[in-house]
């Protein structure tokens, strides 16, 4: 897809053009739409159109000779850009729904007054609209009568009236089309299913993705794990015939003095929940287990395409877990990297246990900040819905942080309780910690105080369980598609990362 920009004065002029109308532009209490204003209001008048947001109008061969698609905004005064975003992906669905290979967008036609910046409007566009494009289809037995009838727009042009908008529309756009399109890569690795990405594949992409950039990838196999002691991520591959593996990836984009924030994802392929067998209705959704670990090889590829002055280390313990002969039992021990035992009580709390070796490894790097993201629990989806993503840390600095971070990438947050309570309810008779509370309430909570037991007080921390937002958002978020990866955290991850470039 080639996106570009071009000022009034270009040569060529797309035959569609796109425009966005707010309830005030119809009702006539906004600022003019130059040039086509009156051309279109008696169009949109007579079709009733009203500006709304998911209205749409298809106004094909005007008497300017152009095609026109008017998008509904809604009340511009509630607009932001998480609003551009889905405006983004309402123009990629409106073009391909009339058969459109090019399309013009009127930029300015966005920039409104919660809006005002045209590089974080063509941000939050290109974002939108290239998020929407992906599908996964590597599955399908090509189809040439489908194909045919599938026409998606290949070449959008930002259109521009005014030329001060242009230098930062560039920006936004070159910024957009990195965080765009980096997502959708991990998407595809998350939407693959279990037998498609395994441990070794999903470590050979990122080696891929990787090579000839400025981000070393390696990669530990079972024997080297063992060697580490790494006894929560070997302990839960026993189940699988096929190893674990342990990927770090290190990005140096500061000085080697400046000390490297820590993104730790959870690697699990697939999660049949072991001995203690899942119910089968949706399992199949256990592919998506690996969706903090994609989240963490986006923000990576993205932060290096990006080339943020910053040091960033990318730690994904990947495994799955299954209920073979050597599987993990409840009652059974392990023995984390930092020392720490763990008694299984549910072999379904797995994830908890290959980030316990993972997060004791981070805080050996001596970070400025680990952040680790996971579909750890089904209490935060019966808590939050397919709406936020649940974070905890006690760090008060490191949360406005994430909330700045939260408010700038459009990716919904809440901040839950992790108390010293939580913490006891994590205690083992047998051992340091068990890897559930003897309770049924506060399933989230709990997890997290589980992940505290294995960073230092001292380090930053913050937990992120995405179980409701990594998969099945679409009915929320327009650019993402039904029962497929959303590749959430991706940008928040990013913002992240350029607080700390000051």
């Amino acid at each position: 897809m080639r996106i570009s920009i071009q000022d009034k004065a270009g040569k060529k002029q797309p035959k569609t053009t796109v425009l966005f109308i707010s309830t005030q532009d119809v009702e006539g209490k906004s600022r003019t739409i130059p040039p086509f204003q009156n051309i279109l209001k008696p169009l949109w008048k007579e079709a009733g159109f009203k500006g709304e947001k998911r209205d749409l109008l298809f106004l094909p061969s005007t008497k300017s000779g152009k095609h026109f698609i008017l998008i509904g905004l809604g009340n511009e005064e509630e607009l932001n850009y998480e609003g551009v975003r889905l405006a983004g992906a309402r123009a990629f669905k409106s073009l391909k729904q009339y058969k459109q290979t090019e399309g013009g967008v009127q930029l300015e036609t966005l920039l409104r007054k919660q809006t005002s910046s045209s590089e974080k409007t063509s941000q939050a566009f290109t974002e939108g609209f290239i998020l929407s494009s992906y599908e996964c289809k590597d599955f399908k037995k090509p189809d040439a009568k489908a194909a045919a009838k599938n026409i998606s727009p290949e070449n959008i042009i930002f259109l521009l009236e005014d030329k001060t908008h242009k230098e930062g529309a560039e920006k936004g756009l070159k910024t957009g089309k990195i965080l765009g399109e980096s997502t959708n890569t991990i998407k595809t690795l998350a939407n693959y299913p279990g037998n498609r990405m395994t441990r070794s594949i999903l470590a050979q992409q990122v080696k891929t993705l990787t090579k000839n950039t400025k981000t070393k990838t390696t990669v530990w196999d079972k024997a080297r794990i063992k060697k580490e002691k790494m006894g929560g991520l070997l302990g839960v591959s026993l189940g699988s015939s096929e190893e674990p593996r342990f990927i770090i990836m290190e990005y140096k984009g500061a000085g080697p003095s400046k000390k490297p924030i820590c993104l730790v994802g959870k690697g699990l392929t697939f999660d049949s929940g072991g001995i203690s067998l899942k119910p089968s209705f949706a399992m199949e959704d256990m592919k998506f287990d690996m969706c903090g670990s994609t989240a963490v090889i986006g923000a990576m590829l993205a932060i290096e395409k990006l080339n943020l002055k910053v040091n960033v280390l990318g730690l994904i313990p990947s495994s799955e877990n299954m209920p073979g002969a050597s599987a993990n039992k409840p009652g059974d021990i392990l023995k984390a990297r930092n020392g720490k035992t763990m008694e299984i009580l549910n072999t379904d709390a797995e994830g908890r246990l290959i980030l316990a070796d993972a997060l004791s490894y981070a805080c050996e790097q001596k970070p400025q900040a680990i952040f680790d993201v996971a579909t750890l629990t089904g209490a935060i989806v019966v808590a939050l819905g397919n709406v936020f993503t649940g974070i905890f840390t006690k760090n008060e600095d490191l949360l406005k942080k994430i909330r700045e971070a939260s408010h700038i990438s459009g990716e919904k947050i809440w901040h839950l309780p992790l108390t010293q309570e939580h913490r006891e309810d994590m205690k083992s008779n047998l051992a340091d910690v068990a890897n559930i509370s003897p309770g049924r309430g506060a399933g989230s909570s709990t997890a997290a105080a589980f992940l505290e037991h294995f960073v230092d007080k001292a380090i930053p921390w913050a937990h992120f369980d995405i179980a409701g937002t990594a998969y099945n958002t679409a009915n929320r978020l327009e650019y993402c598609q039904p029962k497929f990866a959303s590749g959430v955290m991706v940008r928040t991850f990013v913002e992240l990362a350029r607080s700390f470039e000051k």
